[in-house]
């Protein structure tokens, strides 16, 4: 295995319930001794709760719940969401990280978690990784009052491991994997879904293989592995041997294709047909601008329903246009066939809708049962909506029925990330 390791000098830092602790810095509380969670609670006991305090963890409650499933016998603090405040501090927080590497060796991951690679550093700090950690840990809590955590590794995978697997209880919220102690902190963990990058369905596929710990899959035939599972199943056996050769400074490499558009929303009563279809619509509206915007078509729509908790159950559905489409039209009425077809007059609390197979779009195409005048007289009127909304905002012009009691786009239309701005 000696020939696939990289050594490199890598930290992985996420900022400790991030959500909750910036509402906690912003109200002066500890968030280890403060009950508070992140929700909107004027939305009722179906809002989803998107963070929790590290008090709370204390008691087994989890980051992502519903409010009616939190407990009942604390007195909470609720906080409803500021993402943009959020992303103000996740911003200030980033140019602390670049007073220490540069841009190239900083990979930010997520609104709170960063890989930085120190491997060219070393020399100038004459500091231990531990002891850089420590510095940038406490230069972030100094100007933010926000508590990180740092997992160290020689590489992103052993460090991200170290993150999520020792570092959030260690006293000092800072643990180091090396090649020479990882067998000892990562063979033993079970169940596999503990470890990033296995979801529960691959866990469930390999435990039909006899695998149910790390030490079971780095042990395993990798031959057999890449016969289950393809190129994922070679990637387990070797990440599970603590190899990863991907590298930060590749990050301006990496050119991601949408291969779907996708929108949905989480609603808060029960809806039925027909004001279901106002937020079919709205949702194909989106999905659709998402699609002119990129100069891309659909070949297939999809539509997922999910009912409300008390139904249980719903269901997703998929069809195959004639001909690769981007107009709302179309796709609408694709999803109306789906949902009439699958409906069971079930309370709505959940709607999807994505578009797939992706084509280039050209500058105009038609069929022989298309009104062509009709045709360019849409293309020029949702360019035109586009470039408005572009230009004064998303609720500077919308549909008319979006005045209907059904509708929720001007509401989603003011929120960043599905949440309130």
């Amino acid at each position: 295995m000696d020939e696939y390791r990289i050594h490199r000098h890598i930290l992985c830092i996420d900022l400790k319930s991030f959500y909750a602790s910036v509402e906690c810095a912003l109200l002066g509380l500890d968030p280890f001794a403060t009950p508070l969670v992140v929700a909107d609670a004027s939305r009722g006991g179906g809002s989803i709760v998107l963070a929790v305090s590290p008090y709370l963890k204390k008691f087994g409650v989890p980051g992502r719940c519903r409010i009616y499933e939190l407990p009942k016998n604390i007195d909470i603090i609720f906080a409803t969401p500021r993402m943009e405040k959020y992303l103000e501090y996740s911003t200030k927080i980033v140019e602390i990280y670049l007073r220490f590497v540069s841009e190239e060796d900083l990979y930010v991951y997520s609104i709170d978690e960063v890989f930085m690679d120190f491997s060219e550093y070393r020399d100038y700090y004459r500091k231990t990784d531990r002891q850089i950690a420590q510095m940038i840990l406490d230069a972030i809590y100094q100007e933010t009052k926000i508590t990180a955590t740092c997992g160290i590794g020689p590489n992103m995978l052993l460090a991200k491991l170290a993150l999520d697997i020792e570092s959030k209880k260690a006293p000092d919220f800072i643990a180091e994997w090396t090649y020479d102690n990882f067998q000892e902190k990562l063979w033993g963990l079970s169940p596999l879904s503990e470890m990033w990058g296995i979801g529960h369905n691959t866990e469930a596929s390999l435990n039909k293989l006899g695998i149910f710990t790390v030490g079971d899959l780095a042990r395993f035939d990798v031959v057999k592995l890449k016969k289950k599972f393809g190129i994922i199943g070679e990637e387990l056996y070797y990440h599970a041997n603590g190899i990863d050769q991907s590298l930060i400074q590749d990050k301006f490499n990496i050119k991601p294709v949408a291969k779907s558009y996708g929108t949905g929303q989480t609603l808060f009563r029960d809806y039925y047909r027909p004001d279901v279809y106002q937020i079919i619509l709205e949702l194909v509206d989106d999905v659709c601008r998402r699609l002119r915007l990129s100069r891309k078509k659909a070949t297939t729509v999809h539509l997922g329903i999910g009912y409300s908790k008390d139904s249980g159950g719903g269901f997703g559905r998929q069809i195959k246009l004639p001909t690769p489409s981007a107009n709302e039209a179309e796709i609408y009425q694709a999803c109306l066939h789906l949902f009439n077809t699958s409906y069971e007059e079930e309370p709505i609390r959940r709607v999807n809708v994505a578009v797939t197979g992706l084509v280039e779009q050209p500058e105009l195409q038609t069929n022989l049962f298309e009104d062509i005048s009709k045709v360019i007289k849409e293309q020029q009127i949702f360019s035109t909506l586009d470039e408005v909304k572009f230009k004064f905002g998303k609720n500077s012009v919308n549909r008319a029925s979006s005045e209907t009691k059904a509708s929720t786009v001007k509401a989603r239309n003011e929120q960043i990330g599905g949440h309130r701005a």
